[in-house]
Formats: C-alpha cells, structure tokens, sequence
C-alpha cells in the first residue's frame, strides 16, 4: 500500500507524538509498504529527504505561529500528493485540516489518530486562559466538524471522550493503543544503584517523576503531598526529572517556588533532562515512581515504568489504568491526599496487581494495515 501522513511535525523535531508516527512509518516501510510524509519544516531540515525508507517533504512555513499555519499552507501539496497515494492519514491537532480537505480534494479516504479530547478542558490541562480557553475549544470542535473516514483512538478513555463530541460517527470510531520499544526498558540492562550512587541517596527511599512541568501533569500535587508523606517516610527523597523548555518557563518557575515555599529543598533533587537514553537507568533508582498526571492520552512514562518493574502510583486519569500493569495504586487525580496514601501504601507492601500487558508495536501496526485494507475495499 501507499500511504500519505500529514503531520505538523516529523523527525528531527522530538516529541511523545513524533516518536510514535516514526515508529508506525518506519515499521510499514518495513513490512513493503510505501510512506511518505508532509509535515513544517523547522530549522537545519532540508526540503525533501529520505530517513529509514520514510519519503519527507517539508512544507514552508514561518518560525511564529508554525503549527497553525501548518495547517493551511500544507493543503495545497497535501491535495497534490494523495492523487498518488492510496490513502491519507493524520492526527490531531492542527494537521487535520489539511489532511482532510487534501484527501477529499484527491478522492481518498483519510484516517485521523485522536491522542487526547481537551474540549472543555483546555483551562484543566493547559495553561490557556481567558479568551485562548474559547479560542482553542473552538478549534478543537472545527476538527470533529471534518468528515473522516476512520477515527483511530490512542487509548479507550479518548475513544470514549470522542464519542461525547456531537455528531461524531460511533461506527467509525475504534481504539488501537500506542505502541512501546521495549528494548531500552529491560531491567537487566540498568543498575539500580548508579543513579542512587551519583546523587548521594543510597539509602534513601526514592520516589521518582519525569516530564514536561505543563499543567496537565499535576506535579504540584506531587509538591503539595511531600510534607504528609516525609511524615510516613522519614528518609524520602524525591527526584524530579523536569524539562526547562522555554515554552515551560513560568510553570517551572511555579514549581520551583513552590518547593521554597514548603521547604522542601533538602527533601527534592532536581534533574534536568539530557540525553533521551539516560532516562531509564534514571528511572531504576526509584523505589516508587509517581505519575501525579490529570490528564494522559496514553501514558508512556507508566508504561516505561512498569517495563523497568518498578512500583507505580498513578492516577486514575485518562488512559491511565488501561497501561498501567505489575504492581502499584491508582489514585484520584488533581488530589495531594490521594498521592500521599498511594504512596505510603506502596511504601507499607500494600500493592494492587494489575496483570501483564503489552504494547508491542509489531501487534499495533498489523492492526493498522487491517484498518488500511478495510477502507481500500469499502
């Protein structure tokens, strides 16, 4: 088969989405299929390039505002191209416009991956206010207004947020969950005692959190839980892995002040992300990893984790208890109570069993040919 993806961004650029569009691309141009890719070019990329068999080609667009605009520069190449492709696939948020009228424009049919739904919940998991809060609502409802042929959601719990849009149609909707390379998790590769070594922690029980410090990971919950938990546990050490992403500043900062506030510098240390790789022998130094998230559309920090047999507190939220698997709590999300008994639970032996799973990409991407054949024989 052929395929088109229209994506706002695509390797070199990195990102949680990125990764898993160049896994599902690279992995059907290994099983003899034909990708290309559209998405905005962004500094030092070329034009037009091939990366692992992934034919990309790199739509102009200005350094402010690259996304949106994305979305309307991109529709007259994307109209171009699928007359030579079998079909058309994207993905929220701002490459389903172009995808859409491209794929329409050519007579082909067009798949949109939904990560999350943030309808209604844009001043919950964003940092948007005011008249942004309207703005991107309103963006958000004009992709479910596009007619397409497939709705592929990245976990259930989006499946079923989607099916609360209206006139979204239910037949036309399914799940396929988010693949994992489970090659850099495998325990027996890290040490747990390297990183508790480097920082000094050796006997300490260490708690450990990771990600972007944006609003809809909840890490202040986490903050705010510590001075009830070091009461339980009186040699806990927090670790936090915190991206200092321009874009983050003023949430980093909130976090930061809020750590003086509390006074709680003796009892955190503060990791600043360096090389993608360093990441799971990181996260073996914890006894308990804390997923304090309000919102996830597929949780790959609690699928990492639970691959490295670590104990898991999550919340509740979003896709959450459909990945988490070993051992670990669930808990309610946006609650610093609820992490701190998850937390004390855990450190006391009192563990749920959430069975075995797996997410292996070779499984997910035959569930996508499956989808792709079905609509070419529609």
């Amino acid at each position: 088969m052929k395929i088109l993806f229209v994506l706002e961004y695509y390797l070199p650029h990195i990102g949680g989405v990125e990764i898993v569009f160049k896994n599902l691309c690279e992995g059907l141009v290994k099983r003899g299929h034909n990708v290309k890719v559209i998405t905005s070019r962004i500094s030092g990329t070329q034009k037009k390039e091939t990366l692992n068999g992934v034919e990309i080609e790199r739509v102009n667009v200005p350094k402010i505002l690259t996304r949106y605009l994305f979305s309307f520069l991109a529709t007259r190449k994307v109209a171009q191209e699928a007359k030579n492709y079998d079909l058309v696939h994207t993905t929220t948020f701002t490459a389903s416009r172009p995808a859409s009228i491209g794929a329409k424009k050519a007579g082909k049919k067009v798949i949109l991956t939904v990560h999350e739904v943030w309808i209604g919940k844009w001043n919950l998991v964003t940092e948007k206010r005011g008249v942004s809060i309207w703005i991107h609502n309103t963006l958000e409802k004009g992709i479910y207004k596009q007619k397409f042929d497939k709705y592929i959601c990245v976990s259930n719990a989006t499946k079923k947020d989607l099916l609360n849009v209206k006139n979204i149609p239910k037949e036309k909707v399914m799940t396929i969950h988010n693949g994992m390379d489970y090659a850099p998790w495998d325990p027996k590769k890290y040490d747990k005692s390297l990183w508790r070594k480097k920082l000094n922690i050796e006997t300490n029980y260490v708690l450990f959190a990771s990600g972007r410090p944006g609003t809809s990971k909840g890490f202040e919950y986490l903050i705010n839980a510590l001075p009830e938990i070091k009461k339980e546990i009186k040699n806990v050490k927090l670790v936090l892995r915190l991206s200092k992403a321009k874009a983050y500043t003023k949430q980093y900062d909130k976090l930061m002040n809020m750590i003086e506030k509390l006074k709680l510098k003796e009892n955190i240390i503060i990791l600043e992300p360096a090389k993608y790789e360093e990441l799971p022998s990181q996260v073996m130094m914890a006894d308990c990893v804390v997923i304090p998230s309000l919102a996830e559309g597929f949780g790959y920090t609690c699928v990492e984790a639970c691959s490295l047999g670590k104990a898991v507190v999550a919340t509740n939220a979003g896709s959450l208890p459909e990945v988490i698997n070993g051992k670990g709590k669930l808990v309610e999300p946006g609650n610093a109570n609820a992490i701190t008994k998850g937390v004390v639970d855990v450190y006391q032996g009192k563990l749920t069993e959430f069975g075995t799973k797996t997410f292996l990409w070779k499984d997910i991407i035959e569930e996508y040919e499956k989808v792709y054949r079905e609509l070419l024989n529609e």
